[in-house]
């Protein structure tokens, strides 16, 4: 394995590193406060080309490889998690599911325009009494003529109210439990389906995020997204791509804590020395720093995988359930470097923390990271093959 960044993937690191000092750091401030998720600047990152770096160029995106979303995941958290929230939710669960997934005429009509940036893509599989419980989703879709019928709601959807497409999980035979979810691809302007943003949010402030309705929304079968009684394993196939980028986002979030860190270490100064040159303060920034080089690590080893063409579950969700504690842990950290100064918004640190904590929980809490890792140790888990896998890098057009 290669651990040197390509040319081409250093100039998209530079790249996506001016565009956040630029275009995210001077306002995100503001827009954290104001609890505002700013389209303008999601706009500018798909006038980049970020929201279809990975996706063959055949249909509409870039061509690079998987660990070059990670380097955008990355580079984006280190200005704020919602933005990057943003790239994983497009990228990683809707499109890269579409790519896995999708037939060619799904492709070419939601992959393509959502590829080049034309149309946003989220998903919706969490609901009130379904989370980490996939099978008690209450959501259904029936059968009727040429159509199905979806009724339910979902909740803690990011891009709730931005979104053009959502890939929805609902149950067409509810009598074979997980193997009778099926996916379908739900268009904003279908009758029957409305969006509610969610206020009071601990962190990720600047997203927009919030639940989804469902009424008697008409369906068309074109829209079913594999065939019936696929979703969930579609779903765990898309946690497998949405994990691997909140874990790349982790990184940066990590990369953010240290800078802001290691700034004020020269900028503080207490008992007649830099804050940097006592022997506890030094800990906290080693810490940071090895959190830092080991979540890269795991990172690009699930990257690699998914380059090859391979099965990628355990070691995604090591990577996933390690970079966001480090992450949480960093963060911590870069307060308490910041003594009181980071208990304000005075300094970014206490957004760092807020932020935080919300990639602990989705995509699969630390707790059921905790177990899936113990299970493939003791051999209770044992992944197998999926009907369909990503593409191997390079594509061929």
């Amino acid at each position: 394995m290669n651990f040197e960044l390509s040319e081409e993937q250093e100039m998209l690191r530079k790249t996506v590193r001016d565009f956040v000092d630029h275009e995210i750091m001077p306002h995100i401030g503001e827009w954290d406060a104001k609890g505002h998720f700013d389209t303008d600047t999601l706009k500018k990152i798909s006038k980049l080309g970020l929201m279809g770096v990975c996706i063959p160029s055949k249909y509409g995106g870039s061509g690079m490889d998987y660990n070059s979303l990670a380097i955008v995941c990355e580079e984006l958290e280190r200005g704020d998690t919602a933005f990057r929230t943003a790239v994983s939710v497009h990228t990683g669960l809707n499109s890269m599911t579409l790519l896995q997934w999708g037939n060619e005429g799904q492709k070419e009509k939601y992959l393509v325009p959502q590829a080049k940036g034309e149309k946003v893509g989220a998903f919706g599989l969490t609901e009130p009494g379904a989370g980490s419980d996939v099978a008690s989703l209450q959501s259904t879709a029936k059968r009727d003529g040429d159509d199905y019928i979806l009724n339910g709601q979902k909740t803690w959807i990011s891009l709730c109210d931005t979104a053009d497409h959502f890939l929805v999980f609902a149950y067409t035979d509810k009598e074979k439990s997980h193997h009778g979810i099926s996916c379908f691809i739900v268009e904003r302007t279908m009758p029957g389906f409305s969006s509610k943003a969610t206020k009071g949010k601990l962190g990720i402030r600047a997203g927009n995020t919030g639940e989804l309705f469902f009424d008697d929304v008409r369906v068309p079968k074109e829209n079913l997204l594999g065939k019936e009684g696929d979703g969930f394993k579609i779903a765990m196939a898309a946690l497998d791509n949405g994990r691997f980028t909140v874990a790349a986002g982790a990184c940066g979030q990590i990369m953010a804590c240290l800078e802001a860190s290691v700034d004020y270490c020269h900028e503080r100064k207490t008992f007649g020395k830099e804050i940097g040159k006592h022997q506890l303060v030094k800990q906290m920034i080693a810490n940071m720093e090895a959190g830092l080089q080991m979540s890269r690590l795991l990172v690009w080893k699930a990257g690699e995988l998914k380059n090859s063409g391979k099965r990628n579950t355990r070691e995604t969700s090591l990577a996933k359930w390690q970079a966001c504690d480090f992450a949480n842990k960093a963060a911590d950290d870069a307060v308490q470097i910041h003594g009181a100064y980071g208990y304000s918004n005075e300094y970014p640190v206490e957004r760092y923390l807020r932020n935080s904590k919300a990639p602990v929980i989705y995509e699969g809490t630390r707790e059921i990271h905790t177990i899936m890792q113990a299970d493939y140790v003791l051999g209770y888990r044992k992944d197998k093959a999926l009907d369909q896998m990503l593409p191997e890098w390079p594509f061929e057009d």
